[in-house]
């Protein structure tokens, strides 16, 4: 099959490669005066990874010319593997032509093993700076074909590259990188799509760039990032730029503007968005009627759900009618609501204010957005036709049941779905997952297996996915010896090799019976057999050890984790450090590692504190709380004062319950009344009622003959007068009998 790759115009996109992956353009850019256009760069010496010595250039120039030949009559006759073969044992780079061309096909075969070959080759041109050799369609065809494998930041970082060396990627690749970002990393996404809009803005001839200006699948995979976020703002934006780039809104558009409203919590909205597609005669889907249900499931609505999917059954096209009687029930409930609530208190009235402020600056939007929700039509509008539904919407609704713990109509639904006549509606092994996950979340493991045993009988073939969910429970049940016995089953009679989520789950089993030893023996098992540990795989075996009381262990693995590069430490590996020490009450390795954590750009959070406070609480060292509780007091006034000005400033930090009420029974304990009452006051600010109740027990307990004794000496008197009014006013917080009225002492909250 011949492919014209070498070719830098655009129209190279006559290749014999499919139309799904079309060739992209490489723009002509103005040669610089300095250089001749007709002159070539000699190649750098480079060193082969089996040879130490570099490459040679003085080969004669026909041994060179007959191995390129070679390589282009390999590449053409698409015989890949022969090409890499010569390529890898060539002294000399080939020609540009080969190069791309060899780039493209690994990229096209899409395999690891090909993809990493043509990382290879990229590498290699890199160091030699040579990457110039290969044109914008080999590398293009990499981006997009590594975005599709899960090799997300790579694609980015290629698109990127190709950018600032003048390449302009066509659509087709850089579209399909901005919507796997878009569920990874949103932001990342939008900024990768602003970053390709601005450079095609800059070509005043709309010819040069038509082939990578965006496209209407480009702007539904940025609205995607955009609702993934909520960001309804940039949405609008985008939404409007459509038009400037000749692309029209289609129904996919829409489906994505049903997950904002989702995002948004305005379920009244999804019947105009349904409207607004029928207005417009746009090109119905079942996609579409899919997103509904699910909306719906999110928002635990399940009886409008049912009355969508039952609607579909009896062959009805009135669902904009259901959806909008389902609005105005909505409306009701909401009014007796507010009927019967007969609170008045200041604070719910400004958060009802607050929230009435959120709606109007969504409403603007979301009028833009759908102009027939400014002037809805006068009856509601029919769907183009009839409907039925299929597996997936079924699926939809049985997880909205398995959520809800409601087996039972998990179940019926199931069996409902068995005597479709319509075979799309049969179940598959996604139904049959989500039947074994409700019997799994049930605690019925033995209903769950039967499921499996199904699944055999009727062959439809269940997933590692299937598989891992029954591992949990097994897990979960601390019935480790079945989730290993399970584990053999998936991988000797099912076929199915475990994967690191697999291993991850039987780690965390063996946590949860404290046997850190079987934890360290998975993760062991798992390196053997080539599975790469995650993230969460370091992390997990960490808690094994700080929760059995070895942090030393802990630290090795934190170790190994800091040297392994396809693994990023973050905070949670931190804190888990943090906790492995604390727990045995060594506040001062725990600080140290909290110093270590500053100095690689971390700041502890609410978990790192709490463990911090666990820990002081086991060394029994009150004078350590003091001075956390001045920290996190400081940390806490940055958020009010709005002190977070400084990059290298940690950021504001909000406490949560847990935090404060170890810090306040700790202070309690000690006597350090005025700090307890600073603690306290902290808690109401932050909406969290304190634990009245708690804290008089302890100092009925603790501390209710203090200040008693008849025989103190004066000077020891004198200078327990600030303890003891400090003691007063705690003991009149607490509603104790005590002598502090009006007294000349009171607590001064921190000034605003």
């Amino acid at each position: 099959m011949s492919m014209n790759i070498a070719s830098p115009s655009p129209c190279s996109s006559s290749s014999s490669f499919p139309s799904a992956l079309p060739w992209l353009s490489l723009l002509p850019l103005p040669p610089s005066p300095s250089t001749s256009t007709t002159s070539s760069k000699p190649a750098r010496p480079f060193s082969l990874r089996a040879q130490p010595t570099a490459t040679d250039l003085s080969l004669p120039s026909d041994k060179k010319t007959n191995d390129d030949q070679t390589l282009l009559s390999l590449l053409r006759q698409r015989k890949t593997e022969q090409a890499w073969t010569l390529y890898s044992q060539s002294p000399h780079l080939p020609t540009p032509t080969c190069l791309s061309r060899l780039v493209a096909q690994l990229s096209y075969q899409a395999t690891p093993q090909s993809l990493a070959r043509a990382r290879t080759i990229i590498t290699r041109l890199r160091n030699e700076r040579q990457l110039h050799r290969l044109d914008a369609n080999s590398l293009g065809l990499l981006a997009s074909a590594s975005a599709k494998s899960g090799h997300t930041l790579y694609a980015s970082s290629l698109i990127k590259s190709m950018l600032r060396s003048g390449y302009l990627p066509h659509v087709k690749a850089w579209s399909a990188v901005v919507s796997r970002l878009s569920t990874e990393s949103p932001s990342e996404s939008i900024s990768l799509f602003d970053s390709v809009t601005r450079r095609v803005r800059r070509f005043a001839d709309p010819s040069i760039v038509a082939d990578s200006k965006p496209d209407t699948a480009a702007y539904n995979a940025v609205l995607n990032a955009c609702a993934n976020l909520g960001d309804k703002s940039k949405f609008l934006k985008l939404f409007d730029e459509m038009h400037e780039w000749g692309c029209e809104p289609d129904v996919l558009t829409y489906n994505v503007m049903i997950k904002l409203c989702a995002r948004a919590d305005r379920k009244d909205l999804l019947v105009f968005v349904l409207e607004r597609i029928i207005e417009r005669g746009i090109r119905f889907c079942m996609t579409t009627l899919h997103s509904l249900v699910a909306a719906y499931v999110g928002f635990d609505d399940l009886e409008t759900a049912e009355k969508i999917v039952q609607a579909m059954r009896e062959g009805r096209n009135d669902l904009c009618k259901i959806l909008r009687d389902a609005n105005l029930e909505d409306l009701k409930q909401a009014k007796e609501d507010d009927d019967y609530d007969d609170y008045d208190l200041e604070d719910e009235k400004e958060e009802d204010m607050e929230d009435l402020s959120k709606k109007k600056i969504d409403d603007v939007v979301f009028e833009k957005l759908l102009p027939n929700l400014i002037e809805p039509s006068s009856e509601p509008l029919l769907l183009p036709k009839v409907y039925a539904p299929n597996s997936r919407i079924y699926t939809t609704l049985m997880k909205g049941y398995m959520k809800a713990g409601r087996v039972t109509d998990t179940v019926r639904t199931l069996e409902a779905m068995r005597h479709q006549d319509d075979k799309a509606s049969h179940p598959d092994h996604v139904t049959y997952t989500t039947v074994v996950s409700a019997f799994v979340k049930a605690g019925l493991m033995d209903r769950a297996r039967e499921v499996l045993a199904e699944m055999t009988r009727i062959r439809v073939p269940a997933n590692r996915i299937t598989y891992n969910i029954l591992l949990k429970g097994y897990c979960q049940q601390l019935q480790i010896d079945k989730a290993k016995e399970l584990l053999r089953e998936m991988a000797d009679d099912a076929g199915i090799k475990p994967d690191v989520v697999s291993y991850n789950i039987l780690i965390d089993g063996c946590i949860l019976i404290d046997d850190s030893a079987g934890a360290l023996v998975f993760f062991n098992k798992m390196r053997e057999q080539g599975i790469t540990p995650t993230k969460i795989s370091y992390t997990t075996l960490m808690k094994a050890f700080a929760l059995s009381g070895q942090p030393k262990l802990a630290n090795k693995v934190f170790d190994e984790m800091l040297r392994d590069p396809r693994v990023k430490v973050d905070l949670v590996a931190w804190n888990m450090l943090v906790e492995g020490y604390c727990r045995l009450g060594l506040v001062e390795e725990a600080k140290k590692v909290i110093q270590r954590m500053k100095e690689n750009g971390f700041y502890s959070n609410v978990a790192t504190y709490g463990s911090l406070v666990n820990g002081i609480a086991v060394a029994r060292k009150p004078g350590e709380a003091l001075l956390l509780w001045k920290e996190i007091k400081e940390r806490c006034e940055m958020k009010e004062e709005g002190k977070n000005s400084y990059s290298d400033s940690p950021p504001p930090l909000k406490p949560d319950e847990g935090l404060l009420d170890s810090l306040a029974d700790i202070c309690v304990r000690a006597a350090f009344f005025k700090k307890a009452l600073e603690i306290v006051a902290c808690m109401e600010e932050n909406g969290i009622p304190p634990n009245k109740t708690k804290y008089k027990k302890i100092y009925v307990e603790m501390h209710s003959r203090m200040f008693t004794s008849k025989h103190a000496s004066q000077a020891r008197q004198d200078r327990r007068i600030e303890k003891k009014r400090a003691a007063e006013a705690f003991k009149f917080w607490l509603g104790l009998p005590n002598s502090y009225y009006g007294s000349e002492w009171e607590y001064e909250p921190p000034q605003r």
